[in-house]
């Protein structure tokens, strides 16, 4: 009988010490895939900063301007200019002499 308390003990150890290492690999993966999670935030975030109000044409500042309403950004060297989300359709909606004085002034017939 001691030969089968042994065996029962051996047995107990193996699944326990099975069942630790899962749990650390399972902890270890996890650690893993949440610093993975906030290395990827962080490279979003350094993104942002080194591309945020730059023009994609030519990397120069943009300035925010305000025309009948709607609010765009014109690069600075370039003039190039860009709208953001909801920007054009806010344009779209205005009415049509409102449209034409906004395109008037973003092409510069008519300086104000």
């Amino acid at each position: 009988m001691p030969y089968d308390h042994k065996k029962t003990e051996d047995q107990w150890f193996k699944r326990n010490e099975r069942e630790l290492i899962e749990n650390l690999r399972r902890e270890r993966k996890r650690k893993e895939k949440e610093l993975a999670g906030l290395m990827k935030q962080e490279e979003a975030k350094k993104r942002k900063e080194l591309h945020w109000m730059k023009c994609p044409k030519c990397g120069s500042d943009l300035k925010e301007e305000e025309i009948v309403g709607v609010r765009i950004d014109r690069c600075t060297l370039c003039e190039g200019i860009y709208l953001d989300r909801g920007e054009l359709e806010e344009f779209l909606l205005k009415k049509q002499g409102e449209r034409r004085s906004f395109m008037r002034r973003i092409t510069g017939l008519f300086s104000s």
